[in-house]
């Protein structure tokens, strides 16, 4: 078990450090993300190795594709008014939204793939699940406190 944690360590190190540039409640996010996801999949050692350097990978890329879309949407809402654009502007955003809806899609179909292809279907299933678990319980306990600081006592 210890050797299972220093392994996971190893691998989330990285993303950990880059995750600090964001700020306190990304880094708490993230940190509380991963350790999340280490109990969830209860991954061997062997598996913590191919795993943790793929997700470490597609949050990066994540995080990249995220900052371009939200530097295009800033000029997007930037606009005061829809009838200050024409037609074609306008057609043009929303366009250029479905086409980072579709890069995102294709970004996650790659690292399913990857992962698919290095872990057992069974493994890369309970991943899938334990997002969406984190996700939820992310929404709840930034809810129940007002933004998900901790309260002191």
């Amino acid at each position: 078990m210890k050797y299972l944690l220093i392994i996971t360590m190893l691998f989330i190190i990285p993303f950990y450090t880059s995750a600090q540039r964001k700020g306190d409640r990304g880094e708490e996010i993230e940190a509380y993300k991963i350790g999340f996801l280490t109990q969830k999949l209860d991954l061997s050692a062997q598996e913590a190795k191919v795993f943790w350097p793929i997700y470490n990978n597609w949050q990066k890329e994540q995080a990249d594709f995220r900052k371009e879309r939200m530097q295009k949407m800033i000029s997007f809402k930037k606009i005061d008014e829809i009838e200050e654009l024409s037609d074609a502007e306008i057609q043009s955003l929303i366009t250029n939204d479905f086409d980072f809806k579709q890069r995102e899609l294709n970004l996650d179909k790659k690292y399913y793939n990857k992962l698919k292809s290095s872990l057992p279907i069974k493994t890369v299933g309970k991943f899938y699940r334990a997002q969406e678990a984190f996700k939820r319980e992310l929404l709840t306990r930034y809810r129940g406190n007002g933004g998900g600081r901790q309260q002191s006592n």
